[in-house]
């Protein structure tokens, strides 16, 4: 590179070589050249949709120059500029994110399993083993979801306070620099009408984080003006309340134009330094902000702009007034820029062009394998009329998806009357979907040796004379041991500090561990769990907790739709094992004792989600998650806080394996499964209906994600002939999962002798009260009532209706 700086005194202190310059407009045409064929693209048929960056390129560009090895980016789907500027994409891979190329080697973000514009990293090896992160460039896998990437990138940035400021934290790791790490936050200004923002930037202001959050204001959210959106149509003007001043907390806010490259330059070093020498949070608001190409390629922005606008679009448009700048202060001639324009163009639809054959030859490589079998065996079928229909599918093979490819065998199959041709399509079928499985339906959970389903039981040890204690001091004297042995863990939520928490798990513990290991939080459930997020996203070990099981739902759009697809739709590469903690079931009243199980059962996949019914086994069961790389939601039993338990001498070694129901009691008459508060009230119900002559069973699933993976519940009912689940979900809820999963995953339809039976609370919220409690939650009566029932219908004579 040419030692020689542009002339111009006005840009001098800048330090930008004349190359710099121009390769930066290069990418800046690219990446506006991308936009311009993607869109095409779509409509041509060859991708589904499209979503591009537009406008954005000189400040992403900008933004570029101060990402550093170990930062973080937390932001969405427009980023395409910036990721090419870090790296971390080439014009190839985006073309075949466009395509949906399940292919990882293609695909490097998401293997085919997001739509465009999602971008992250590799932070794990094939191994499961963290990489040295702190040496990357760091991309997180984007959400679609509106602000849905704000909360983590709050996690991200305390983390780097925890590296810099706990002390069994700084020494040498993969993860961090002694915290001098930033996050680099990007979000539309439309989505800053979100509430997930303001949360996040207030928790900014609060905590002091090395957090730059840049807002893109192109002046719309899709058709909607900003004058609908924003107070006083400015983001910056809106959260001045919250900028730092003399002795206070706060952020800084920064503002600057879109296609102003030199202010662009200057006010990202500016954020750059604030973050990173000082933490103090920035906003960024990129102002007159252009989008050339309207929203997306699903739409037109010509039906809702006016002319004027439209107009102003092409007058403000950041690559022309990059190169306007560049030839006005002599930095390269026209010709010169000329030649870059064209070049751009080039590389764009030669990278296209390869990004579709291999896309291409991948799905035709797969279906040439169906067309040559049918071909082959076509004089061997039962009927042609159907054989010419399948072949008419199969005649455009340049077109098809694997999805043509296999429903076309799959009839093949159903009309060959050949066993020889028969045998030899089902043995392809199969090769072909256990690839596709491959493709598209692994990485739910962990894949590595770290899952937590590979974690082997530890029994508990108790000494001779192991005294009661409440469960409350249980898992207390688990959480002390567990902060001495693993300085990686930190506790965060509602009350969890100065008071120990609501029910005193962590009563005595700041003062033992320090603050920053055990912090007391607003009430601000989403960005409890976003600061857990992006913490275990940095290789800590964050337990965060939602202080009632009710108020998960503040913060459910970020468990399901970043924390819970995190490792899918990322195919392996990265992880967030985050634990949350709530407790649950049987306080009393409409907002203290729900048990929304089934919403977390159809919301979490990918996340595990444990029903511990005391806290001997709840300790083991953190004990297991610990030794895991997979997040989870621990459930802890409300009411058995005062519940008497012995404490086991290894508290902090036991573990429970995962998918293991317990048999607490054994029947020959019915199978009850239960789990959480539930076993209690089952087992005294089981002790009364022993009074009457029937053996009952008493199964607690113990976990619910994974469930019963070795079939016990199945082996209870082959010897029962009868079964009931039971729970305090609404009916329909987890009762219908139970028994979707014992009577059709696990068979068990064939040894039942009863209609199988389910026991739920009211279709209403519990009423407060001990008698609210009891006519809205099923409670022992019911229990006993619903199981003599059964024995009534099998038995009338010996056991007559009540």
């Amino acid at each position: 590179m040419s030692e020689t700086l542009v002339k111009k005194t006005a840009f001098e202190n800048l330090k930008i070589f004349k190359e710099e310059i121009l390769d930066d407009y290069k990418l800046a045409c690219e990446s506006r050249e991308t936009s311009l064929i993607g869109r095409k693209d779509v409509f041509m048929g060859r991708a589904k949709f499209g979503i591009f960056g537009d406008g954005k390129e000189l400040a992403q560009i900008a933004l570029s120059k101060v990402f550093k090895p170990g930062d973080y980016r937390s932001g969405y789907y427009r980023d395409q500029t910036l990721l090419v500027a870090m790296g971390g994409l080439t014009w190839q891979q985006f073309f075949a994110q466009m395509y949906a190329h399940a292919n990882i080697e293609h695909d490097i973000h998401s293997g085919g399993r997001a739509m465009n514009g999602h971008y992250g990293n590799r932070w794990v090896d094939a191994n499961g083993e963290w990489l040295a992160v702190k040496n990357l460039k760091n991309s997180v896998m984007d959400v679609s979801s509106t602000a849905g990437q704000i909360p983590r990138a709050l996690g991200l940035a305390y983390a780097s306070k925890l590296y810099k400021e706990v002390e069994v934290l700084q020494a040498e790791n993969q993860f961090s620099d002694n915290g001098n790490e930033v996050c680099y936050a990007t979000i539309g200004d439309a989505s800053t009408s979100q509430g997930m923002f303001f949360e996040s930037v207030n928790a900014a202001g609060v905590l002091q984080v090395p957090l730059v959050l840049s807002v893109w204001d192109d002046g719309y959210g899709i058709s909607v003006p900003i004058k609908y959106q924003t107070t006083k149509e400015s983001i910056s003007e809106v959260l001045k309340g919250f900028e730092i001043e003399e002795g206070t907390n706060g952020i800084k806010i920064l503002t600057v134009k879109a296609w102003d490259y030199q202010g662009l330059v200057e006010t990202y070093r500016k954020a750059e330094r604030y973050a990173r020498e000082e933490h103090i949070p920035v906003i960024v608001h990129v102002q007159e902000v252009t989008q050339q190409l309207g929203h997306s390629a699903s739409g037109s922005h010509e039906r809702y702009k006016s002319a004027e606008r439209l107009q102003w679009e092409i007058d403000f448009d950041c690559n022309p007034r990059f190169k306007h700048w560049i030839l006005e202060n002599e930095i390269a001639s026209e010709e010169e820029l000329t030649k870059i324009e064209e070049d751009a163009a080039k590389t764009i639809k030669a990278d296209r062009k390869k990004a579709w054959d291999e896309y291409r030859k991948e799905i035709d490589d797969h279906n040439a394998q169906i067309v040559n079998l049918i071909s082959e065996g076509s004089s061997k079928v039962k009927s042609t009329e159907i054989l010419d229909k399948v072949l008419k599918k199969l005649s455009n093979t340049s077109g098809l998806t694997r999805k043509d490819g296999i429903s076309a065998l799959k009839m093949f199959l159903r009309i060959a009357n050949d066993e020889a041709v028969k045998h030899a399509g089902l043995n392809l079928l199969d090769e072909l979907q256990s690839v596709n499985k491959e493709r598209f339906n692994t990485h739910l959970y962990s894949e590595t040796k770290y899952s937590p389903l590979k974690v082997e039981k530890v029994d508990a040890i108790y000494a001779e004379n192991s005294e009661l204690v409440d469960g409350r001091t249980v898992i207390n004297a688990y959480f002390d041991g567990l902060f001495e042995k693993n300085p990686r863990v930190f506790a965060l939520g509602e009350d969890i500090g100065k008071i120990g928490d609501v029910n005193q798990g962590f009563a005595g513990l700041q003062e033992k561990y320090g603050e920053l290991r055990i912090t007391d939080t607003g009430i601000r459930e989403t960005t409890i769990i976003g600061q857990g997020i992006g913490a275990a996203m940095r290789g800590l070990r964050p337990i965060v907790e939602i202080q009632y099981f009710d108020y998960i739902y503040y913060a459910l759009a970020v468990l399901t739709d970043d924390l819970a697809s995190l490792r899918y739709r990322t195919v392996g590469q990265q992880r967030a094992p985050l634990i949350v903690r709530t407790r649950g079931h049987r306080l009393e009243g409409i907002w203290h004792s729900g048990s929304p199980i089934a919403v977390m059962l159809n919301s979490l996949r990918g996340m595990h989600v444990i029903v511990p019914r005391n806290y001997v086994k709840t300790a083991a069961f953190y004990n297991t998650l610990l030794k895991g790389d997979d997040p989870a939601l621990m459930i802890e039993s409300l009411n058995s806080y005062r519940v008497k338990e012995h404490l086991p001498t290894n508290i902090t070694e036991i573990c429970e394996p995962l998918g293991v129901p317990e048999i607490i009691k054994e029947g020959t008459d019915v199978t009850v499964v239960t789990y959480g508060s539930m076993v209690r009230i089952v087992e005294k119900a089981a002790e009364q209906l022993e009074l009457f002559g029937i053996s009952t069973e008493v199964i607690d699933v113990q976990t619910l994600l994974p469930f019963d993976v070795n079939h016990i519940i199945v082996d209870s009912i082959k010897k029962t002939g009868r079964v009931v689940f039971a729970d305090e979900d609404m009916p329909g809820g987890c009762t219908a999962f139970m028994m979707q999963q014992v009577l059709e995953v696990q068979d068990a339809y064939h040894y039942l002798d009863s209609k199988p039976r389910a026991i739920s609370a009211e279709p209403h919220r519990p009423a407060y009260g001990s008698d609210g409690d009891y006519y809205s939650k099923p409670n022992a009566e019911n229990v006993f009532d619903i199981v003599y029932e059964l024995m009534t219908e099998a038995n009338p004579a010996k056991f007559p209706p009540l």
